[in-house]
């Protein structure tokens, strides 16, 4: 089965707890791992980022949502423990626990205006969470989120480069090399040479401040 999201995760940890007694998160990722049937493999899937691991960072953020909750309150470095309010939702016997549940606490919802205000976590408006994207953690939409909009960025600019002046394209390219290394960090490190029309670049790069050592670059686009 896929990595449970940590929406999904919410209940069991609150279940974890209920005992009164204080739990580290290790445990609980440990006993969580066990009641998903969640693999070796799948506990070291990475992030799409590559900094931490996928069911590690749903785990910790189903524990954060609780603690800002107030279901459950920290009791030590990377340890929690039930609060009175955690008990009573229990009591309550919820047959699931959300973001929609979670909002019912005033604290709760404080801390959602305050993220979304600062773009830590969208889809909190009351509107119905995207189905696709219900199961990622705040970290992981943002995650998505750049890329989408990294996407969109390198299509514009590829557009840009196939369909601009020549001038444009050739001033684009010296200022790559430049970007690169090529001919140090100064702007007239670099000389455009090519003449409008001809398609390419015909530019000049000094390798030093003085000019004497020069790379040649000539570059076409092609269709």
């Amino acid at each position: 089965m896929p990595i449970p999201g940590y929406q999904l995760l919410m209940l069991p940890v609150l279940m974890i707890a209920s005992d009164g007694e204080i739990h580290a998160a290790d445990e609980a990722i440990e006993a969580l791992a066990s009641e998903f049937k969640v693999t070796a493999e799948e506990r070291n899937e990475p992030l799409p980022s590559g900094r931490g691991l996928l069911f590690y960072n749903r785990v910790h953020w189903a524990l954060t949502y609780l603690r800002q909750a107030r279901l459950l309150e920290s009791a030590g470095r990377a340890k929690f423990k039930i609060t009175a309010r955690g008990q009573d939702v229990l009591q309550s016997k919820p047959s699931v626990l959300d973001r929609k549940f979670l909002t019912q606490f005033a604290e709760f919802r404080a801390f959602i205006g305050g993220a979304h205000k600062v773009g830590v976590v969208a889809g909190i408006d009351g509107s119905p969470p995207v189905e696709s994207h219900d199961a990622l953690s705040p970290e992981e939409r943002l995650e998505t989120t750049y890329r989408e909009l990294r996407q969109e960025v390198e299509a514009e600019l590829i557009d840009r480069l196939r369909t601009g002046s020549p001038l444009f394209f050739e001033r684009a390219v010296l200022s790559v090399l430049l970007g690169m290394g090529y001919g140090g960090s100064r702007v007239d490190a670099a000389r455009h040479l090519g003449k409008s029309g001809d398609e390419g670049l015909d530019g000049v790069i000094n390798e030093d401040k003085l000019g004497l050592d020069k790379i040649y670059v000539q570059a076409k686009r092609y269709k």
